[in-house]
């Protein structure tokens, strides 16, 4: 409903909308390198959430005013204007509630990747910044892929298996601690590389004895990007399994991951109390997949999308909730 010939504009302009965001955060609020606190980032999340859901509405006028216009739609047997612009608006929120759900795992690796290189809490911005406008120039290349082999029912097929598997995956498997210094990616940054043994500023490259060198925090940068295009394999499908307009999965995306900074500053020191939220996105996850294999065809082609917003949201919060009660065993004695 939203073809590219034709809406070519509302691409450009979200984009620049999203350059503009980033210039104003970096240039302006984050000029400085500052230690980010719980009521910087908070007030950040509350920004980006309340920016999503007024995006949401706008799209949801516009929409119900291109279809009221459209004679090619408005000519079909049925076909209401309003109920498609809410069907628009709702797929929206539950890809942005998805993919802003999904990124929980993305904060447990900045935490221990920090950690690893022992990056101090004022160049930590400075690091997410570059990796997640470097995440959207990687989600905007697996979204348009997703919109063109998602046309074949047997990679809906495929994606719809990949995701169920991953689901149980996440259930069965105990916790795995992240180990950076054995991941190859760090290896072979390292191999490479003429990387620092120290931190220089918030500078990713400096010269010594003539010789441009890396320092951690560009390997700290490098893993971080090669991690999110990972979490993209799980998280663009499962967004394509609501809705099958490339302008929506790219917004919803994008929303999700400009939050995600500030979420992290927000969570990075209470996520770990967060116990249950995995098997939530492992439940999460299977149902996508669910979805994309067997219910979607019981539903003459398309699972209610009230019904998918309800049911991943209830998911999601009885995971929290669960986690939020259960009591942290004691410190041991020394």
């Amino acid at each position: 409903m939203f073809p590219w010939a034709t809406t070519w504009w509302l691409y450009g302009g979200f984009v620049v909308f999203v350059l503009a965001m980033l210039a104003l955060d970096l240039g302006v609020f984050h000029r400085q390198a500052h230690a980010v606190g719980f009521k910087e980032s908070a007030i950040w999340s509350a920004v980006w959430v309340c920016l999503a859901l007024v995006f949401n509405v706008l799209l949801y006028h516009y929409a119900e005013w291109r279809f009221a216009h459209d004679a090619r739609l408005t000519a079909l047997p049925g076909f209401d204007p309003q109920d498609a612009a809410q069907q628009t608006a709702l797929e929206f929120l539950t890809g942005y509630l998805i993919e802003k759900s999904l990124a929980v795992d993305n904060i447990f690796v900045f935490v221990v990747v920090f950690n690893f290189f022992g990056v101090p809490a004022k160049y930590q911005h400075r690091v997410l910044f570059f990796g997640i406008l470097g995440a959207l120039v990687f989600r905007i290349i697996f979204i348009t892929l997703g919109a063109a082999l998602m046309q074949y029912h047997w990679v809906v097929i495929v994606f719809g298996v990949f995701l169920l598997l991953t689901g149980v995956k996440i259930l069965i498997a105990g916790d795995k601690p992240l180990e950076p210094e054995k991941n190859p990616v760090i290896k072979l940054a390292r191999k490479y590389l003429r990387v620092t043994p120290h931190l220089d500023g918030q500078r990713f490259f400096v010269r010594q004895g003539g010789l441009v060198q890396a320092t951690p925090l560009f390997v700290a940068l490098i893993f971080i990007e090669v991690s999110d295009i990972i979490f993209a394999v799980d998280s663009v499908p499962a967004i394509f399994a609501i809705t099958k307009e490339p302008f929506i999965v790219f917004t919803s995306n994008v929303f999700a991951i400009l939050g995600l900074r500030a979420m992290y500053f927000m969570l990075a020191g209470v996520v770990h109390k967060f116990v249950y939220l995995k098997y939530g996105l492992g439940l999460v996850l299977i149902f996508v997949g669910l979805k994309m294999v067997w219910l979607n065809q019981h539903f003459d082609g398309k699972f209610p999308i009230g019904w998918s917003l309800g049911i991943i949201a209830s998911i999601i919060a009885v995971s929290i909730i669960l986690s939020l009660l259960r009591k942290t065993p004691p410190p041991p004695a020394p």
